[in-house]
């Protein structure tokens, strides 16, 4: 599907193609019609809303047409959704199904019923919502999450606007957790009011159905438009009881997020790292500068899909905007975080059941800072980024509902018992365990090189977000390209800077800062070669590799230590040096010394890290020359020179030379910088890892 449409940008429109929808089969119109649905914000969030079909299909085992619901499967996403993220389920099992009901106390076991019903041995587990869709006597069914809908929903008269704003087209049903009884009174409200057009449920969302799936796509778009034109005409002004302060400027406000999100992930990640996310947009700046900003923050979402995503409720600094303060800030956090999690802990004592899970982390996802902006911290930076979406869709219904009538936030009890739900709980356990850098920020420089690439690669395979920078702009955005297929957008940024001035660092390690919330892991990677007997050797030569090998280093090891310090949560930096750093080299005095000066550099910062746990280490390569921008230059040609053999020649030359007999690869260093990174060398600093086939005059020992 096209790329994921922002709210606002232009009218909810049909984007049915006749043509395209007339080559395909009903599984494939189910199909073009959820991706269809999510991949529009305003329709439905990343990961929430259902759609289902019910197709007559051949039984594997008879033979003959039975009516097969296709539905949503656990876990999946609309607007990214293959066939085969849908289960299959025969209806007439399902309707069976019925008679091993045993009311409400009890309807939890009947999620275990569904494997049984399955059609044609589908793998795909389907979800605790497959019975709200089975029982709606209706051909094709959508249960979307807009936020116009939703703002109605979470109104205090929410049935009654309901009523008015839908003219008994959409019926009304009361908040219910989604599960197997609900699915019953959907049923019922469908069956004896036939006239309607779909259902809204009470702080929930929005049912609609058609008997075809054009029919129902286009019906759930119009019903959608109606409460966003209904809305639009009656929202009292001004919103959120109007503007009580006024936001910082753009760049003051990134500013303030990238100082304070690696202090502010510090004090939440003890138990486990996390990853931010920085929200500065119109919405919700709006709701953060509002009167009416802390009472609303209290109340807490309403639909579960936002529920489950952001908390109960959000963690509202304490900042003025206009007498911004930035050290109160700071100095305000610990007793907030303190507050919010005693809070939390009290909230789960007045609700917790027998059975209930035990109390998971007691830290906000969403943090609300006046004047700024929000910042969502999660397991992971997509989850952070999701996080904030989610609770962005809940200032948009706040923004209709209390702009039309009273919100409603979700009951205690009842988002208690969605966010401890046992069911919920099992799918958390069914979790894959996470890769060993989950919740890890890298910075890498040099990252548009062949080495940068393969240290990337591997650390993204290995669960860590990555920052690339370089001083080659479009060199970078191809690496770019490339590692984003590794692990997605999201785990990765890049931003292009000369490590050898001290300004550009800054905004490197603030960039980071800003996108991913911290750093964990700095990978000196940056490099040039240069060859030259020593009279021919002019002073620009020789500087240039000062500037970069060591005054480039220093820089940017100062800068992260300083963040890794701020975190208190460790750290590694691995510097990519070389064989010549301990192997002199004859017409390379320039590189050989330079390189020399890298590794007593990283036993420095060894020595004062170690109290803050921040380990450095050294990866020394040695003729890594496929894939490597220094060996496509001039350098290949000067080593080809002085070693008098042609310059294709090179690596098999340097292969012989090896002990080992073998060429050293990129991902040869990648795998050393990953083992120096990970906590599988937890307990090594100060060290330095040949990684060169084997060199004798380079043994450290």
């Amino acid at each position: 599907m096209s790329e994921m449409i922002e709210a606002k940008k232009e009218a909810i429109a049909s984007r049915w193609d006749d043509q395209l929808a007339a080559k395909m089969s009903e599984p494939e119109l189910l199909l073009y019609r959820s991706n269809l649905l999510g991949s529009d914000l305003r329709i439905t969030n990343f990961g929430g809303g259902n759609t289902s079909a019910k197709i007559m299909m051949e039984d594997p085992l008879s033979g003959g047409q039975v009516e097969v619901l296709w539905v949503k499967g656990s876990g999946g996403d609309l607007g990214s959704i293959k066939l085969d993220g849908f289960s299959t389920l025969y209806m007439s099992k399902l309707q069976a199904l019925k008679q091993r009901y045993r009311g409400l106390a009890h309807e939890d076991e009947m999620v275990g019923y569904l494997p049984h019903c399955t059609f044609n041995l589908n793998p795909r587990a389907a979800s605790i919502d497959t019975p709200l869709h089975a029982y709606i006597d209706r051909k094709h069914v959508d249960h979307m999450h807009p936020d116009s809908v939703i703002a109605i929903a979470a109104c205090k008269n929410s049935k009654d606007l309901t009523e008015k704003i839908f003219e008994g087209e959409l019926g009304w049903l009361p908040w219910q957790r989604p599960g197997y009884d609900l699915g019953l009174k959907l049923e019922e409200l469908s069956q004896s009011q036939p006239q309607l057009k779909g259902i809204i449920l009470e702080g929930h969302g929005l049912f609609t159905w058609g008997d075809t799936a054009k029919s129902c796509y286009e019906n759930t778009l119009a019903m959608i438009k109606r409460a966003e034109a209904w809305l639009d005409a009656n929202i009292a002004q001004p919103v959120f009881g109007g503007q009580k302060s006024t936001p910082l400027a753009a760049e003051e406000r990134c500013a303030l997020a990238a100082r304070l999100m690696p202090l502010l992930r510090g004090k939440i990640s003890k138990d486990e790292y996390k990853l931010g996310h920085f929200d500065d947009s119109a919405a919700v700046l709006e709701f953060v500068c509002s009167a009416d900003l802390a009472p609303l923050a209290a109340l807490g979402t309403s639909c579960p899909d936002h529920f489950l995503r952001t908390k109960i409720r959000p963690l509202v600094l304490d900042f003025d905007p206009a007498a911004p303060d930035f050290d109160r800030l700071v100095s305000g956090l610990d007793q907030a975080l303190s507050d919010y999690r005693a809070d939390y802990a009290a909230y789960y004592d007045r609700c917790k059941h027998d059975n209930s899970p035990a109390m998971r982390d007691a830290n906000p996802i969403i943090y609300l800072i006046p004047g700024v902006g929000m910042l969502s911290f999660a397991k992971d930076k997509a989850t952070a980024r999701i996080a904030g979406e989610f609770y962005v869709n809940a200032i948009n219904v706040m923004r209709g509902a209390n702009g039309v009538d009273s919100y409603v936030g979700l009951p205690e009890q009842e988002a208690f018992d969605i966010e401890y739900w046992l069911l919920e709980e099992a799918k958390l356990q069914r979790m894959p365990k996470p890769k060993s850098l989950a919740g890890r920020i890298a910075l890498v420089t040099g990252g548009a090189g062949g080495i940068g690439q393969a240290v990337a690669r591997q650390l993204l395979q290995e669960g860590a977000c990555v920052m690339l920078t370089d001083i080659d702009a479009e060199a970078l955005e191809q690496a770019r390209g490339v590692l984003a297929k590794v692990a997605g957008k999201d785990s990765l940024g890049v931003v292009r800077a000369n490590i050898t001035k001290e300004q550009e660092v800054a905004d490197v390690l603030s960039a980071t800062a800003l996108r991913f919330g911290g750093v964990d892991l700095l990978v000196s990677n940056a490099g040039i070669a240069s060859a030259a007997p020593l009279d021919e050797t002019t002073l620009d030569i020789w500087q240039r590799n000062q500037d970069i090998l060591v005054t480039g280093y220093f820089l940017v090891s100062r800068a992260g230590f300083q963040m890794m310090k701020q975190q208190k949560l460790g750290g590694s930096m691995v510097f990519v040096a070389s064989k010549n750093g301990l192997v002199a080299s004859a017409g390379a005095s320039a590189y050989c010394t330079a390189k020399a000066a890298e590794i007593h550099l990283a036993r420095c910062v060894a020595l004062e890290g170690a109290e803050h746990g921040i380990r450095v280490n050294v990866v020394n390569p040695d003729a890594v020359i496929r894939g490597s921008r220094i060996w496509d230059g001039k350098w290949k040609e000067e080593r080809a020179a002085s070693n008098k053999i042609g310059t294709d020649d090179v690596e098999e030359f340097y292969r012989k030379r090896s002990m080992l007999k073998r060429s050293v690869l990129p991902e040869d260093i990648a795998e050393a910088v990953y083992f120096l990174c990970s906590d599988k060398s937890a307990k090594s600093t100060g060290n330095v890892l040949n990684v060169d086939a084997g060199n004798a005059a380079a043994f450290t020992r």
